[in-house]
């Protein structure tokens, strides 16, 4: 019996990266999976992935920023597993750019994402969470949220309020069996991150290396399993010692 054994798992942002990776560990663990993404290029091809080995899994394309497509991924979950008891809200984007020359639009849309998209997504989770007894959200939030950076303003303001977002609603549902937790990564390896910037991220992080989406993907399984049972609101740095300068 794995970890996850036919939970239902909802992961947005889920087919690369950090959430193609807790895909991957979550389907190890028994869980059924909804995958959601804007991106649909490579979908199928991890759905695929997925089914051999031995996974249950559909993909639904979305904006995790408009609701009505928040609310057609509920409907998709609930026609084909009937609920929903994890949610990782990991969607995210940013805009890195000089404040003055920030536009609104750039602004709001990170904010819309980053901020909107995981109340949207909690918002909808916790209320079919409620009727089924209980689940647990991970939110993504990041190291920025702790700490500032310059030229991430949109980015920054969103992944603060992800983070309280998460102690508000921690807070709010601990005595109705919802847990509500946050990831708040620093640099990860992924191919956003342009090769020839990546040795300048490991010179400013204490341990000297990026983090991977394999140890990302450990620690969301450690906030949806019960291994956390007792864990609600709350956010773990995993950075390489960068927050702790």
């Amino acid at each position: 019996m794995g970890k996850l054994q036919d939970k239902v798992a909802s992961i947005t942002g889920g087919v690369s990266g950090s959430g193609a990776a807790t895909a991957i560990l979550f389907v190890q663990e028994g869980a059924k999976l909804v995958l959601v993404d804007w991106n649909d290029a490579n979908a199928g091809a991890f759905i695929d992935e997925l089914k051999g080995m031995g996974g249950e899994a559909i993909f639904v394309k979305a904006d995790v920023s408009n609701e009505d497509d928040v609310a057609n991924v509920y409907k998709q979950t609930l026609d084909t597993f009937g609920r929903v008891d994890i949610l990782f809200n990991n969607a995210g984007i940013g805009a890195v750019k000089p404040t003055e020359e920030l536009t609104f639009e750039e602004y709001r849309k990170t904010v819309a994402v980053d901020l909107d998209g995981t109340f949207l997504f909690a918002q909808y989770a916790i209320k079919e969470m409620l009727k089924t007894g209980g689940g647990v959200i991970v939110n993504t939030a990041s190291m920025y949220g702790w700490v500032g950076s310059p030229g991430s303003a949109a980015y920054n303001a969103a992944k603060g309020g992800v983070i309280n977002l998460t102690r508000s609603l921690g807070l709010e549902y601990a005595t109705r069996n919802i847990r509500v937790n946050a990831l708040c990564p620093g640099y990860i390896d992924t191919p956003i991150i342009p090769e020839d910037y990546k040795q300048t991220l490991r010179d400013v992080t204490p341990m000297k290396r990026l983090g991977t989406s394999e140890e990302m993907a450990k620690a969301v399984l450690f906030l949806a399993s019960d291994d956390s049972s007792i864990m609600t609101g709350n956010s773990i740095i995993i950075d390489g010692g960068y927050t702790a300068q």
